[in-house]
């Protein structure tokens, strides 16, 4: 019979019901009859015992929040009835012993990717196209439409034909009513069959709108993440366009990529409207059109070999989460971290809003006191930060994230943190920060999911895991992004948008090792090329820079 209810940690006081719990009904959990007070919709909450006002609510062995009023056993807990609460952090207070866990039947297996002079290995071979500052967004722009059609790189133009379709209609006198029950073709072209370079996987065009007009602080932010996407493995050779008179200087993103990799080899062709534009605009933007085409074709040489798993560079991230967040998908991802970690490979862990309540652990996960109190420097300034704005991290869960059962920040960072697994953590890093070292690595980043995934893509993953409860269509223009959905109804839902589906796990069908397992084996499969995430199918290229400064 399929559980109806799960206690996540020995030391919780509530239960999450699996399934929707009428009221009136009894449960039995630990010898204790407990009659629902409310009725309770699945990935909620109940209380095991009466709890009186003030009172701490447990949920994965944390502090999550606090009474408001008084709540009887088996009443309903949420947001009318818990705040918010978490526990203080203190640095590393205890020695940390990991056990990994076995990864024989992987020690010996490769994927097919890109070798770089540098060592890193990539999973895609793109050729990347970024402006230093937003004045240059509409060349981008033109750039990417010339290119993604002409070389076959552009997704199919479904919408555009149904709009063509409706539009020849309306040509031939058809009425209202014609019009409102035309049935549209939903058939895909297949886009890939006219491309000309076989070995390159992609060209990617980043727009943002920063590099001017802002304090200099963000400007070299900005440098250094558009320096991490240079140097991230996945990027074969880049363009980049500036307009010459902007704080974000050409000077500023050279020392950034050096800083990076001393031996930076990778083509690089870099042009500035104010100084290359001869007789105009049109010069420009020619010569840019020839060296990128001609740096397509050295491109094109590199082939794909193979590479121990212990070059894989993994995100992991959490978006439109939900109540199943914490129990079916995050902890499955966080064992393939850990398989990951134990094969040698590297791991990042981003969205420090959403590790609140959860620091002291992560502090005594950390290999020394150096890392634990940088992760503890981060989240206090971070902290600050929002408080200085008349924001906290408690702000943090969004309507549909309480909707579906997440109704403090501690119960979702709680959930979220367990995609991160159980290896200790060997660095701290700050946005825009380059993660050398393998093993498991913090980046601060926000808890807002593009802000995080464009954070881990500058840090150099190569691959993203992105668990999704309620649905996101969230993608990265260099790092492929993995969609897992931590319930099946989901999964039938939005097929359009989701990898692999974890719901097996609630359904008590599939353990979260077994999950794990199989996402590793997914992930094997992608890096070699053998095919496509939904979000790389559809061209979901999101990119944001987090502006912390003022604008001037």
């Amino acid at each position: 019979m399929k559980n109806t209810f799960l206690q996540i940690h020995p030391n919780d006081n509530v239960l999450v019901a699996l399934s929707d719990l009428s009221k009136g009904t009894q449960i039995t959990f630990n010898n204790q009859e407990i009659i629902l007070q409310d009725d309770i919709v699945a990935k909620h909450k109940f209380s095991i015992q009466a709890l009186a006002k003030g009172e701490e609510v447990m949920m994965y062995g944390v502090l999550v929040g606090k009474a408001q009023q008084d709540i009887p056993a088996g009443g309903l807990i949420h947001t009318f009835n818990l705040k918010h609460a978490s526990e203080a952090f203190k640095g590393k207070l205890k020695n940390y012993a990991w056990t990994a866990p076995d990864v024989s039947k992987w020690e010996n297996r490769t994927f097919m990717g890109y070798h770089r002079a540098d060592g890193q290995v990539g999973t895609q071979n793109y050729w990347l196209v970024i402006p230093l500052v937003f004045c240059e967004n509409r060349n981008i722009t033109i750039l990417k439409d010339a290119f993604l059609k002409e070389l076959g790189y552009g997704q199919p133009d479904i919408y555009r034909h149904q709009l063509a379709d409706l539009l020849e209609l309306y040509k031939q006198d058809a009425d209202s009513e014609q019009l409102a029950n035309f049935a549209f073709t939903q058939q895909k072209a297949d886009y890939k069959q006219h491309r000309i370079f076989k070995n390159v996987d992609g060209i990617k065009f980043i727009t943002h709108e920063s590099g001017c007009g802002e304090d200099r602080g963000d400007s070299e932010n900005l440098c250094n993440l558009l320096a991490g996407y240079c140097v991230n493995p996945n990027v074969a050779g880049i363009t980049v366009l500036s307009l010459g008179c902007q704080h974000n200087q050409v000077s500023m993103l050279q020392k950034a990529i050096t800083a990076r990799d001393a031996n930076f080899q990778k083509p690089l062709y870099i042009f500035e409207q104010q100084n290359d534009a001869g007789s105009g605009e049109l010069t420009m933007m020619s010569e840019v059109i020839r060296k990128t085409f001609l740096g397509l074709i050295e491109i094109n040489q590199q082939e794909r070999q193979p590479a121990p798993l212990s070059k894989l560079k993994v995100g992991v991230k959490c978006g439109g989460s939900d109540g199943f967040s914490g129990i079916s998908a995050n902890p499955a991802i966080g064992h393939t971290a850990d398989l990951i970690v134990a094969l040698g490979g590297q791991v990042m862990i981003a969205e420090f809003p959403e590790l609140c309540g959860v620091e002291q652990e992560i502090q005594n996960r950390c290999v020394n006191e150096e890392v634990a109190d940088n992760f503890g420097k981060l989240m206090t300034e971070y902290a600050s930060r929002a408080a200085a704005v008349g924001a906290g991290f408690d702000m943090n869960p969004s309507p549909g994230n309480i909707k579906d059962g997440l109704i403090t920040d501690a119960i979702k960072s709680a959930g979220a943190a367990k995609k991160a697994g159980s290896a200790p953590f060997v660095e701290a890093l700050g946005y825009g920060e380059y993660a050398h070292k393998t093993g498991l690595n913090l980046v601060c980043t926000p808890g807002n999911d593009v802000l995080a995934t464009s954070g881990m893509a500058g840090a150099g993953a190569t691959i993203q895991l992105f668990t999704t409860g309620l649905g996101t269509p969230t993608g990265n223009p260099i790092s492929p992004m993995v969609k897992l959905a931590t319930n099946t109804k989901l999964a039938k839902k939005l097929p359009e948008m989701i990898d692999i589906d974890c719901g097996s796990i609630i359904e008590g069908d599939k353990t979260v090792e077994q999950v794990g397992e199989e996402v590793l084996e997914y992930i094997i499969g992608l890096a070699s090329g053998e095919y496509q995430t939904k979000a790389m199918e559809l061209g979901q290229d999101d990119f944001m820079f987090w502006k912390r400064g003022v604008s001037l």
